[in-house]
């Protein structure tokens, strides 16, 4: 809570970080103080904007994906969400100062708000589990607006109904938790018509907020494990922990900066 009543006292401008490629996917080097100033900043300059958090599977997804690649080439701000991001900066020379993920900026955001006045929306997961998750951001802080919660879905043809409903709550903050790439590639489709200031992919984020799947120990994310972790209680993940892993390890190895 402090980092986040001192956002106030810190310059109002936050310099644009130096991105780093890795296999041809941008991903900008902040630390997860910056990345809540740059998305105040870009609310206080009104638009529409996307930050994408970057992971391993991001960047083997956009290898074989292009109009996902180009969604993370034209994002506002791609933050490093991965260790592996930050071995593989470190094995390129560039290397990253530390990982912001999209759990974490989801909880500075809602804090963000909190302190700005600023309305969210959830969008996506499971049914019930972003009201969940609203629930337990709003408990954490307290005076926080939500202004919509909703399951969805990314389906094309949900598309217009969703527009509606968005627009009518006029968030600053859109959470979207559809999956990667769909939720980033919706954000893409969707904002020239929402114009949300902020807009960001978070994947599963919703799910650990609300409780309904538990987070890897402490020591594991540390460790760089949360994988492992996610495996033993998931084995049908495997196929993404293999793209992952040891698939975005050969490939930074054998093509580097690619």
């Amino acid at each position: 809570m402090a980092k986040l009543e001192q956002l106030s006292q810190v310059s109002p401008r936050c310099p644009l970080p130096r991105s780093v490629q890795i296999l041809g996917v941008r991903v900008d080097d902040v630390i997860e103080d910056e990345a809540v100033i740059l998305a105040d900043e870009m609310i206080r300059a009104g638009g529409a904007h996307q930050i994408c958090t970057v992971n391993p599977e991001f960047v083997m997804e956009a290898r074989r994906n292009p109009a996902f690649a180009g969604v993370l080439a034209r994002a506002d701000l791609c933050t490093p969400d991965g260790v592996g991001l930050l071995l593989a900066s470190r094995y390129l020379g560039a290397p990253l100062r530390g990982r912001v993920t999209g759990v974490e900026l989801s909880r500075r955001l809602a804090a963000l708000a909190r302190a700005r006045g600023y309305r969210l929306f959830l969008l996506g997961a499971a049914p019930g589990v972003a009201e969940a998750a609203a629930a337990t951001l709003q408990a954490a802080y307290p005076g926080l607006l939500v202004v919509g919660t909703f399951a969805g879905s990314p389906q094309p043809r949900h598309e217009p109904f969703l527009r509606q409903l968005i627009s009518a709550a006029r968030p600053d903050i859109l959470l979207v938790a559809f999956g990667h790439p769909r939720q980033e590639l919706w954000i893409a489709r969707n904002q020239p018509y929402l114009e949300v200031p902020v807009a960001m992919g978070v994947g599963g984020a919703l799910d650990y907020l609300s409780g309904r799947v538990p987070r890897s120990p402490r020591w594991m994310r540390r460790l760089g494990l949360e994988w492992l972790y996610r495996l033993l209680r998931q084995p049908a993940r495997l196929p993404r922990i293999i793209d992952a892993v040891p698939r975005f390890v050969w490939a930074v190895a054998r093509y580097g900066r690619g």
